[in-house]
């Protein structure tokens, strides 16, 4: 048996308030916020607000947009598309890596705007920024060979031609997380320009700003202005009439609205590409290196909040190694720097919106009224803002507590001992999400053969989540309820296209010469075809 960790009191504050934070960012003005607006496709007259996280004031009153909206917007993008498409790859290029550039020129007064909405610390909004440059810089290097047409073996060599090429789907609708209302969001837009598509974005209702100043910054850059269409409103008013505009739909939210979007995308046969909810496992091994988890583990479960969809809240650790990894984990736990400010004082902002802060409030409540213990955290923090709430380590966590299996998406984690691996790596696949995984071990091959058994879209060994979804070269993606469809590397270009075969021969044949003939003589070459398949699977398994 494990020896037990330490259970320790919430402590009075898991770190200083280090600065009170302006009710405006300073680099965001009204001159800035309306120039931003105008980016908003709406002739309805009505406008909305959402409520910044750090002082629950409003935000900039937003232009809400109609159906009648959406469907100009779709049609000026559309008007706009086949001669974006028609420039070559490099001219369609040019105004996407120089808008990269003025991502990194503007960084801080963007940073300020996705604060001001988000709530989040200032080093997790980095970390969302550099992505855009990164997705960016991604398919500027590598497009040209993931959208290259190339030949391919036709059923008869030497009378026939083919050839393989990729053609952009039209229109690809967009909708925005509030989350990562950058990266996720126009880092999804970057590669379906890049396809030759035009976009129609719906900028989440939470998070509008950080979009519209990106739109802002894409046409300074020289993108074409119909090019890149956004509305704004409630997904119940526009979002019908988005999907029935589109020719396929980038989505990144909660699982429960990717089904419902997925069968409107599926009753119009239009391809769909989501990233939908998680409850990532990590694993710690016997042989970990224990100072290097308990980091990761911070890291992982922390960032953004907890609002992150491959952010980790499963964590399971060897029973040899438990208690000591929770009483490491608990008190580097209490350690993190939590306030809000326009700086980097601070690790941990808050969450986004107050639906986030009682849903994450409940989990806990639920948990700790049925029998689970806090070791750190556990507390909403009124006294730093209106939706502070401590970062949160529970132990004896049980199957009948909501926390247990659901998505919290905030600050919490459970710690569970497993006796082996095998007992890991079942308990990391008890689920129906697979987005995300995390393995520790010194062992760094036996946890690359353990990866190949997590039913996860990404698993990373010896780091949270980082490192995969940093790696942009390749797919980022779900399973399960995780999913559909992947983004990054050359999947998150291809889902923006047409697959198109294309099969030439000089002259017409009669069909089929001579029908005998003909059996006998394709018989055979199959037969060649498959005589060498044998050979070549007999050497690989040598």
């Amino acid at each position: 048996m494990s020896a037990r960790p330490s259970v320790v009191e919430p402590a009075e504050t898991p770190g200083p308030r280090v600065v009170e934070p302006a009710e405006t960012p300073s680099r965001v003005d009204a001159a800035y916020v309306e120039a931003l607006l105008r980016w908003v496709t709406s002739s309805s007259g009505e406008t909305a607000s959402a409520l910044a996280p750090f002082t629950g004031d409003p935000l900039p009153a937003v232009p809400q947009s109609s159906a009648a909206d959406v469907r100009a917007a779709a049609a000026r993008a559309r008007s706009a598309q086949a001669a974006w498409a028609a420039l070559p790859l490099a001219e369609r290029l040019r105004p996407l890596i120089r808008f990269a550039e003025l991502v990194l020129k503007e960084k801080d007064r963007l940073l300020d705007v996705v604060q001001w909405e988000t709530g989040k610390s200032r080093v997790h909004g980095s970390i969302e920024l550099l992505g855009l440059p990164a997705v960016t810089a991604h398919y500027a290097h590598n497009a040209a060979d993931y959208l290259a047409e190339r030949p391919v073996l036709s059923g008869t060599p030497g009378l026939v031609r083919t050839r393989v090429a990729h053609r952009p789907k039209g229109l690809v609708g967009v909708i925005a997380p509030w989350n990562y209302p950058l990266f996720l969001a126009v880092g999804d837009v970057i590669p379906a320009l890049v396809a030759g598509n035009a976009v129609l974005s719906k900028a989440d209702s939470q998070a509008p700003l950080s979009l519209l100043a990106a739109r802002e910054l894409a046409a300074r850059a020289g993108l074409p202005d119909d090019v890149w269409q956004v509305v704004a409103g409630r997904g119940s008013v526009i979002g019908p009439a988005l999907i029935d505009e589109v020719d396929h739909l980038a989505f990144t939210g909660s699982t429960a609205t990717g089904r419902e979007l997925a069968a409107a995308c599926g009753r119009r046969l239009i391809g769909t590409s989501m990233e939908l909810g998680g409850k990532n496992p990590m694993i710690v091994r016997a042989d970990a290196d224990l100072d290097a988890a308990v980091t990761g583990a911070v890291q992982a479960c922390f960032s953004n909040a907890g609002q992150i969809c491959i952010g980790i809240e499963r964590i399971y650790v060897h029973e040899s190694r438990y208690a000591a990894f929770v009483d490491a984990f608990a008190l580097a736990t209490k350690g993190i720097r939590l306030g809000a400010a326009y700086d980097f004082s601070v690790e941990m902002g808050s969450l986004t919106s107050a639906e986030q802060l009682e849903v994450t409030r409940r989990h806990v409540d639920d948990a700790v009224a049925k029998g689970a213990k806090v070791v750190a955290g556990g507390r909403a923090r009124p006294d730093l803002g209106p939706l502070f709430f401590e970062p949160t380590v529970l132990v004896d966590v049980t199957p009948a507590m909501t926390a247990y299996a659901d998505e919290t998406f905030g600050p919490v984690v459970a710690v569970y001992p497993v006796v082996d691996d095998e007992d890991a790596i079942a308990r990391a696949n008890d689920t129906d999400y697979g987005l995300s995984a995390s393995i520790w071990s010194r062992d760094v091959e036996t946890a690359r053969l353990m990866a190949a058994r997590i039913r996860a879209g990404s698993v990373n060994v010896n780091d949270g989540y980082v490192a995969a979804i940093g790696s942009v070269s390749a797919p980022m993606g779900g399973m399960g309820a995780s999913g559909v469809g992947r983004r990054h590397g050359p999947d998150g270009l291809l889902r923006y296209t047409e697959t198109q075969t294309v099969a030439t021969q000089k002259r017409a044949l009669p069909y089929p010469v001579k029908p005998k003939g003909f059996l006998a003589a394709g018989a055979a070459a199959l037969r060649a075809q498959l005589a060498a398949a044998r050979l070549r699977n007999r050497r690989s398994t040598r």
